[in-house]
């Protein structure tokens, strides 16, 4: 559905996007994660045509973007981190301006009442925009994406300033979308994209450091990051019995969480399972063991891919600028 490659932007000295290439399929909800200034405005403002790439191609839907501007972007429905609203329009007439902007064919009354009651704003209808809650700000931002039914949703940061309670009845609608739209879903909060997303994208300093599912990406990072043992034993003489195993690669005394026992992270060589060897050389010794696996979490994943990023890469540093354009210039270069 949306296919982007060897995407770059560059703003002076500054490369805000690096040379990146994704996929998105076809009912999909990726999750575009990131820290601020990581690229990911920048590259969805591309996708949807609000900004303009230094070098690569994206296709919405078939149709490249550059060739066919106009047809992929009618196939785009976008949320900015700001929403495009009119303080002064009340929503019923915000609503039907974007639906006469976005020049709709479905039935006027029918399409409004059924957008405002999936994101439920059909009770605020009538009242005016200056006047309503930042939640209820996002939730109209994200029925003007919806207007006209798109096959693609571009929802950039759509729970960023609301309250928790708002926060979750949006990641609940992003996520049934699913079923009827294509949806990239940017976020720097790494639980709101491991619960709502199909696959992740994370990005860092313009570049892609992984592009999978949650749960695969979770099992490549726990698969070398070993076990946590919680044993009762005097800590010197269960680091070097455990030690003494064959296979075993490290042994780390993490400290006491209960009284009367240690913490230690246990890792073996290439991923051997070493579980039953461990709880014998205990058993001889009589120490009590307790031996949760260790899980890694969308976070742990994220920290970890960033720190070998800087790790490996040098001093350069990139930083999206600010765009400030009012909702009419919007409508002009087609960002409704």
């Amino acid at each position: 559905m949306i296919e982007v490659a060897n995407l770059t932007k560059v703003y002076g000295s500054n490369t805000a996007v690096d040379n990146i290439s994704f996929q998105v399929k076809e009912g999909e909800v990726l999750g575009f994660l990131g820290a601020n200034g990581a690229g990911k405005s920048t590259t969805m403002n591309i996708i949807t045509g609000y900004l303009s790439a230094t070098e690569g191609v994206v296709s919405v839907n078939g149709h490249n973007l550059l060739e066919e501007p106009m047809k992929a972007k009618g196939c785009i429905g976008y949320l900015p981190e700001h929403p495009p609203l009119y303080p002064g329009m009340t929503v019923e007439s915000y609503l039907n301006f974007v639906f006469d902007l976005k020049k709709i064919s479905l039935p006027r009354k029918k399409h409004l009442a059924e957008v405002c009651e999936w994101v439920r704003i059909a009770d605020i209808y009538k009242r005016v925009i200056g006047n309503l809650s930042k939640g209820y700000r996002q939730r109209l931002g994200i029925a003007q994406a919806l207007l006209g039914y798109p096959p693609v949703l571009i929802l950039d940061e759509p729970t960023v300033g609301i309250d928790p309670m708002q926060m979750v009845d949006i990641r609940n609608l992003v996520k049934n979308f699913g079923s009827k739209h294509t949806v990239v879903f940017s976020s720097h909060i790494l639980s709101e994209v491991q619960t709502v997303c199909d696959k992740v994208l994370i990005i860092h300093r313009g570049k892609i450091l992984a592009d999978d599912t949650p749960e695969a990406l979770a099992m490549m990072f726990s698969a070398g990051s070993g076990q946590v043992a919680r044993i009762d034993g005097p800590p010197g003489r269960v680091c070097e019995v455990l030690r003494g195993i064959s296979g075993m690669k490290r042994v780390v005394e993490l400290g006491s969480k209960e009284e009367g026992s240690h913490d230690y992270l246990l890792e073996a060589s290439g991923g051997i399972d070493l579980r039953r060897e461990i709880f014998y050389k205990l058993a001889e010794n009589n120490w009590p063991l307790m031996l949760p696996p260790i899980e890694a979490s969308l976070e742990d994943i994220f920290f970890k891919l960033v720190e070998s990023s800087s790790d490996n890469a040098g001093e350069i540093k990139t930083q999206e600028p600010e765009t400030k354009e009012n909702p009419g210039d919007m409508a002009e270069r087609g960002g409704l």
